[in-house]
């Protein structure tokens, strides 16, 4: 996607009218965006569901929502999809805190990725039919039923992948395979530490990192997950709640590893640089650390801006190290995501990777899927499913939560504000020593 191109469902904001889902909320009055192309006129009207941030903060701020709307007149190069699975990412948990700068400001779909049907193609369209199963993309709003995208945004899906993969596959592979080889150059012999290994992107790069021949791969997960990481591929998982990772692994690899994937920030990262090798590779590409809890936490904030790395020009050279950073969102090389996206489709059909499901909910539980994710319960992707949930259904996958009880809801929330107070006054303590330790 260019820099000048929006996500289809933020282009166009055709009339339609909000109905309440059953056991739903009601929609605020403002509209969000949806597929479609121009002000409803003459055409038949379609109702869809729709995941709704309305504002930042908790995940009560997600709400889902029923829209209706005229049938949209698709633009040249446009398809009409409707999505069948949908994948849940790190961006959208920062999205609803109000911590990602690329999501428009609320009311607005998020959601980058998914998996669906083509039910229409617009002029000039002809390697893509209705009816072909395919997986697609936006800067956001694929959580929703039904979307518009650029037919040169979706791509088919091999007869053997369910709706659930084809969702898992962009945006954790896309990341993943562009940090090893586009950026970290991985070669046969090479040694990788991927953190949260039992992550979305964790399990991608550790799949992707066994397509080269004797890479040695260090994993941080909690120990509950590493029978799960360890059959995966992992060759050294590490316990990072209890253990140093750095001291785990020096005593592995005394000389430390050749590339680190940094998704977590501040003091980590300069763990990460003291863990390289000579010509080693540091990417950098997430902050979880400022993620602790459902709402914006500013004293995690002001910690991980505190213990960021700092380096001169004359230090990094003098190290021998390379720093790099990655973030799928602000990459625009439209010719490099199809053609990486189409790669990856061939390793998958070669039988090389394929995406490990953790759990997949209803677009009534987003809440419950967000907590998964916040809580680092997953163990590979949670996947979201526009389909109405039916009577005395549970999220599939043999770990999934069932729903908590209101009265703990309830106290939850009552600790968070508690907590968000304490955490205000512990961030202007933090902020008083900076000048003093700068």
């Amino acid at each position: 996607m260019s820099a000048e191109e929006e996500a289809p469902g933020q282009q166009r904001q055709p009339e339609e009218e909000e109905k309440k889902p059953e056991g739903g909320e009601e929609p605020p009055p403002a509209a969000s965006p949806a597929p479609g192309s121009s002000p409803a006129t003459q055409r038949k009207t379609q109702s869809f569901r729709a995941l709704v941030l309305t504002g930042h903060g908790g995940y009560d701020k997600v709400k889902l929502q029923v829209k209706t709307e005229a049938q949209p007149q698709l633009k040249a190069g446009e398809v009409l999809v409707r999505v069948k699975a949908c994948g849940l990412n790190f961006a959208e948990l920062l999205g609803r805190q109000g911590l990602y700068d690329l999501l428009p400001a609320p009311p607005v779909i998020m959601g980058m990725e998914g998996s669906g049907v083509i039910e229409a193609v617009g002029e000039g369209v002809e390697d893509r039919k209705v009816g072909d199963r395919v997986i697609a993309m936006s800067r956001s709003g694929m959580w929703q039923e039904l979307i518009v995208v650029p037919a040169d945004l979706t791509f088919p899906m091999p007869e053997q992948m369910s709706f659930e993969e084809g969702a898992a596959l962009p945006i954790n592979y896309l990341t993943a395979y562009v940090m090893l080889f586009e950026m970290a150059n991985l070669r046969p012999g090479k040694s990788v530490l991927i953190h949260m290994a039992a992550g979305g992107v964790g399990i991608a790069a550790t799949q992707l990192c066994q397509t080269v021949p004797d890479v040695t791969i260090f994993g941080t997960a909690s120990a509950s997950k590493h029978e799960t990481i360890a059959q995966g591929g992992v060759t050294h998982p590490i316990d990072y709640r209890t253990r140093d990772y750095v001291e785990e692994i020096r005593k592995i690899s005394p000389n430390g590893v050749d590339i680190v994937l940094d998704p977590l920030g501040g003091s980590d990262t300069q763990k990460g640089f003291s863990l390289l090798k000579p010509l080693g590779t540091l990417i950098i590409f997430g902050a979880a650390n400022i993620v602790t809890g459902q709402k914006k936490n500013l004293f995690a904030l002001a910690k991980t801006w505190y213990h960021q790395l700092s380096l001169t020009a004359l230090k990094l050279m003098q190290s021998n190290k390379t720093i790099g950073g990655f973030h799928l969102g602000f990459l625009y090389d439209e010719q490099l995501i199809r053609s990486t996206l189409l790669k990856l489709v061939e390793l998958y059909r070669q039988g090389k990777i394929k995406p490990r499901i953790d759990s997949c909910y209803h677009f009534e539980e987003v809440s419950d899927a967000m907590r998964r994710m916040h809580e680092r319960q997953n163990i590979g992707k949670v996947i979201l499913i526009p389909e109405a949930k039916k009577a005395k259904e549970k999220p599939t996958g043999s770990d999934a939560p069932a729903d908590a009880p209101a009265e703990s809801a309830g106290k939850s929330a009552t600790d968070e504000t508690k907590k968000e107070e304490e955490e205000e006054a512990a961030v202007e303590e933090v902020m008083e020593e900076v000048p003093r330790s700068q």
